[in-house]
């Protein structure tokens, strides 16, 4: 991939409790937050809101960290490397992110809940989706503390740091915001979670730990490692909606993909793609 010019996006600054950052909208319908993995909103993520959109969603991309449109990984492995450790240790050193901390939401998802709650009014619909991915993959769980959430997917969680035991069995919610999901589970609300099976960055107990709180409101999705792309830049497989997606039909990355979509479909009552 060469780096995407994102033009096809419609971009603005929004300003949500004090913090100014970057989104990108694509679509119309009920708003979808797309938060971008490390290193930002490549190609590939740019893509998956692509799709989101199509669905008759509208995808919102809200800039975190990176360069928004950068192919980090195009052809120079150690360039890409080099890009993806300086991106992960400026989070690692914000306030904003929840990097080892136990029992802690990451603040940022504060700011993303008022953002869903801005695209709820703007969009419409009965509710707001969300998508993390890899480092952000628990801010969808955060957010859905907030009843307007109403379809979060968790794409490969990767915090906190699995340093430890109880870090691979934790993931990055506070005990209020964990207890208000609980309870909105316990009404019917489902979550979605992905990951492959042999990924130490998004480890197994992490899922059944999730299964343990959530119970049957959880959806998890391990494929086999086998199963992702060959052609990935990534050295493991680990992203399972970008990188590591094998987009074929009948594929079992692309049998994901495709499950998150009727996810979001469902969740979101959308009845058909917009003419």
């Amino acid at each position: 991939m060469s780096d995407d010019r994102l033009d096809d996006f419609t971009a603005e600054d929004a300003t949500h409790l004090g913090v100014t950052r970057r989104v990108y909208r694509k679509g119309s319908g009920p708003a979808v937050i797309v938060i971008a993995e490390m290193p930002g909103i490549t190609p590939a993520v740019a893509d998956f809101a692509r799709r989101v959109a199509d669905l008759g969603a509208t995808a919102v991309m809200p800039s975190l960290f990176g360069t928004d449109g950068k192919d980090v990984y195009g052809g120079n492995p150690v360039g890409a490397a080099v890009s993806t450790v300086t991106t992960m240790a400026r989070a690692c050193i914000s306030r904003e992110f929840s990097i080892l901390a136990l029992g802690r939401s990451s603040p940022v998802t504060r700011w993303l809940r008022a953002l869903a709650a801005d695209e709820h009014e703007r969009c419409g619909g009965p509710g707001v989706g969300a998508v993390g991915m890899c480092f952000t993959g628990g801010f969808a769980l955060a957010m859905a503390a907030d009843d307007r959430l109403l379809a979060p997917v968790l794409a490969q969680p990767s915090l906190p740091f699995a340093v430890t035991g109880r870090h691979r069995r934790s993931i990055d919610i506070g005990a209020d915001d964990l207890a208000a999901v609980q309870a909105r589970c316990a009404k019917g609300l489902q979550v979605m979670g992905l990951r492959f099976e042999g990924d130490l960055m998004s480890p197994a107990p992490r899922f059944h730990k999730l299964e343990e709180l959530l119970g049957d409101a959880f959806i998890g999705i391990e494929l086999p490692d086998a199963t992702a792309n060959p052609d990935s830049p990534l050295p493991k497989p680990h992203s399972t909606l970008t990188a590591d997606l094998v987009d074929e039909p009948g594929q079992p990355t692309r049998v994901a993909l495709d499950q998150v979509l009727d996810f979001l479909r469902r969740r979101l009552e959308i009845t058909a793609p917009p003419t």
